[in-house]
């Protein structure tokens, strides 16, 4: 059995606040760590995702060298305060968000990253964060939380064991995340050609457009578009649920699993059901808000507009009230709609509130106006688009149970009931 020493977690580690920025700052410059690149992620990135503009000063102050841990300091719960994130490699001229502290070793060979990335995930150390925090407005990771916490780990060599076996599970779910990440974005190459290009197959499997298929002009959405289709508002072709606004101290009989605005916005196109949380509801009033195979979720908030789908929703998942919930009457439709309506996601406009979906609600949807096209062409769109996504739905399957797997072995493998032979 593996012999576990305690320490201080503050004897191993100094902690530091990131910088503070201003929004001229962001988006050019330098690498950069943010508040969301750590809560979904046990490692940073090989390459950080967003930029900040700073000087070497800064780029020295706020430094990110390999060991260092990466804590959000806030949350709106304590239940997600202090979600970490370790680097595994220097990242020179790169800082982190004021938001975020930072965690860097005191000596070498006490602590290994690997293994420290998942023990700060780890159930024991989430639970002695939540038993240690304190609530105002927001939950706080301060110094004071810092100096109480203790931590319990096995001698260097157990460390790279666990961290290492653990951390090839991880690189695997990375990876399949990273193929369905281009598989979306061939899904959405697909859809741009065929329906904002308009140039699908013709009747001799040419591209429409390119071969000079007959387009007309439409005044009700000033644009032309294949002659044959119809314009009509989504109210006319779908149905649409606000989400559920509940009392977590009202107690229910029936589990449910609710999707929030951030398994949205830590998602890009299919939603992945094992992030979402649990709360028990009366049934009379959950089963209200169930999603189903056809159902399109839309955010209201966060990402205004925001649009994802479902993979074989198990039953029992709900929605929050910061959702919208379409369904499109002609279940052949849901494909082709969430495509269409995540060509307002993202775009420069939607970034500086200009977006025709900067205020999310049942109305704007309603009265969208949206090309539709043939029901045959919808048909062989959903048949050219099945193989991809049951690749997609396989990786999400697959990272399900490795993660299952992962987060079996780690309390087995922390306290000695599982042990890794040389």
């Amino acid at each position: 059995m593996n012999k576990i020493k305690k320490y201080a977690l503050s004897e191993l580690y100094d902690m530091s606040s990131g910088i503070s920025s201003t929004k001229e700052q962001s988006g050019h410059g330098a690498p950069f760590v943010s508040f969301k690149t750590v809560f979904n992620n046990y490692f940073l990135p090989e390459e950080l995702p967003d930029l900040m503009d700073t000087n070497e000063k800064e780029q020295e102050t706020y430094s990110i060298k390999m060991g260092d841990v990466f804590i959000t300091r806030t949350s709106e719960t304590i239940d997600e305060l202090a979600m970490s994130c370790v680097a595994v490699k220097n990242y020179p001229g790169a800082t982190y968000s004021g938001f975020i502290k930072r965690l860097r070793p005191k000596t070498a060979r006490i602590v290994y990253p690997k293994y420290m990335a998942f023990y700060f995930r780890s159930e024991l150390f989430r639970k002695a964060v939540t038993n240690n925090a304190f609530m105002t407005l927001r939950a706080s990771f301060n110094k004071d939380i810092f100096t109480f916490l203790d931590i319990y780990l096995p001698d260097y060599h157990e460390q790279v064991k666990i961290g290492d076996m653990l951390y090839s599970i991880e690189c695997k779910i990375q990876k399949n995340k990273k193929i369905n990440d281009y598989l979306e974005e061939q899904l959405q190459l697909l859809y741009d050609y065929w329906f904002t290009q308009f140039n699908f197959p013709d009747d001799d499997g040419q591209p429409y457009k390119a071969s000079n298929g007959l387009m007309v002009w439409n005044e009700n959405i000033n644009h032309i578009i294949p002659a044959g289709w119809q314009v009509k508002p989504m109210g006319t072709i779908c149905s649409f649920r606000n989400g559920i606004n509940y009392n977590k101290n009202v107690e229910g009989n029936t589990t449910y699993k609710i999707i929030n605005v951030r398994n949205i916005s830590s998602s890009t196109l299919f939603l992945d059901e094992s992030n979402f949380d649990e709360i028990c509801l009366p049934r009379q009033q959950g089963d209200k808000y169930c999603v189903s195979d056809e159902s399109i979720i839309i955010a209201r908030s966060g990402i205004p507009g925001a649009t994802r789908i479902l993979c074989n929703p198990s039953s029992n998942i709900i929605f929050c009230g910061f959702i919208i919930c379409c369904t499109p009457y002609n279940n052949t439709l849901q494909n082709y709609l969430t495509l269409y309506l995540k060509q307002f996601e993202g775009s420069s406009a939607t970034q500086t509130g200009g977006s025709i979906l900067k205020n999310v609600s049942q109305e704007t949807l309603k009265n969208l106006l949206v090309p539709i096209p043939p029901q045959s062409l919808l048909n062989q769109f959903n048949d050219s688009v099945s193989h991809i996504y049951n690749l997609i739905i396989g990786n999400i399957k697959e990272n399900v149970q490795l993660t299952t797997l992962r987060d079996w072995l780690l309390p087995m493998l922390m306290n000695g009931q599982a042990t890794i032979e040389d």
